[in-house]
């Protein structure tokens, strides 16, 4: 059902122009975008638990954005129990986003799936395709979204079952693609449903190449994340009804300003932040429920751990002017041979966010 050529042509090729180049890195010819093809992840960044509504709002008011400067998707991302980022229910948002926007394509970047039945992820991302016709992208991902405790929660029977992640994959495409799947799926699942494997390891890239479908790979989740995956991915790939050929997207961290100096010190905020939560030291230094501006991070003694954090992540993310950044994507780009990067940054401040894709759209677009 998805494997018609226009669901091909339209959802995945439309923006390759006619060059081609033999590629040796993986020893085939295959296309080439004349210009890399930018899309957005967001993640709806709160600096306070009590300011979800705003943050919420910021996200609509980010994919109009995004919309009006040409970016090619918006996708949005699950996370649970984290009070810095408000986006629990991709599904929910997508819905709200379709109605704010006209022509963008909408996605979940990821839903778990083994928080949910395969079914009911089936039906409702029917109903999006079909309130959203030619707009939709399935994201899926097998990873908690979360700490264990709260997969736990999640679970309906208290047990998390990431094991059988690809085996709810199967079921989910037999839903979404067989018409005598049973039962059956309500709405009519549309023909034109692009379904994306997500994931920052090996495991991920051979079940999207077994699946033939595309493949993103999350460098802003895991910064050791290698280029070999996504050559694993395309070596691998097996044409089937959803794809004709691998399709890979990067996921990349990015911080720009017109100023590098700016531009690092929120990075280092955001890196501040993130390392005082993933490590239990954020009640050290911020407020319940909050994190820290870019004036209270600069503050916080770089310990050789952290400085270390810091460094592995400098290496896989984009962070300077627009100039220094479009150098560092198209880099990151040659060097993972992908089709698409996906960006995304959680600057401290809206204004800056927004500032930060203008510049980056502006800058690739020369």
């Amino acid at each position: 059902m998805c494997g018609s050529p226009a669901f091909i042509s339209r959802a995945f090729y439309s923006a390759f122009d006619s060059y081609r180049e033999y590629n040796w890195f993986f020893g085939t010819e295959r296309s080439i975008l004349s210009a890399i093809t930018l899309s957005i992840l967001d993640q709806s960044y709160t600096p306070s638990f009590d300011e979800a509504p705003q943050a919420l709002q910021q996200t609509l008011e980010m994919a109009q954005h995004c919309e009006s400067l040409g970016f090619h998707r918006f996708w949005v991302s699950e996370h649970h129990a984290f009070h810095a980022l408000a986006g629990s229910a991709p599904e929910i948002l997508i819905a709200a986003l379709g109605a704010a926007t006209s022509t963008i394509r909408l996605g979940s970047g990821g839903i778990m799936l083994p928080h949910y039945s395969a079914y009911k992820v089936a039906e409702t991302f029917s109903l999006l395709a079909n309130l959203y016709p030619d707009r939709i992208d399935l994201g899926l991902g097998r990873a908690p979204g979360a700490e264990m405790s709260t997969a736990v929660a999640l679970a309906a029977d208290g047990k998390p079952n990431f094991h059988r992640f690809p085996d709810q994959v199967d079921q989910l495409l037999d839903y979404l693609n067989n018409p005598n799947a049973k039962p059956l799926v309500s709405p009519k699942p549309p023909a034109n449903l692009p379904v994306w494997m997500l994931g920052s390891s090996a495991d991920s890239a051979t079940l999207a190449a077994r699946l033939g479908l595309p493949y993103n790979l999350g460098l802003f989740i895991n910064p050791s994340a290698v280029p070999s995956f996504v050559e694993h991915y395309r070596r691998s790939f097996q044409q089937g009804s959803f794809l004709e050929k691998p399709y890979a997207m990067l996921t990349v961290s990015v911080f720009c300003a017109e100023d590098e100096a700016q531009a690092k010190l929120l990075q280092h905020t955001s890196d501040v932040n993130f390392f005082l939560y993933i490590t239990g030291q954020a009640h050290h230094y911020a407020e319940p429920g909050k994190v820290l501006n870019p004036e209270q991070a600069e503050k916080v003694p770089v310990s050789a751990a952290l400085q270390g954090f810091i460094d592995q992540r400098n290496q896989t993310r984009a962070v300077g002017t627009p100039e220094q950044v479009a150098a560092q994507l198209k880099q990151l780009a040659q060097q993972y041979q992908v089709d698409e990067l996906m960006l995304v940054s959680n600057m401290f401040y809206f204004g800056d966010r927004k500032r930060c894709f203008k510049l980056i759209k502006h800058i690739m677009s020369i």
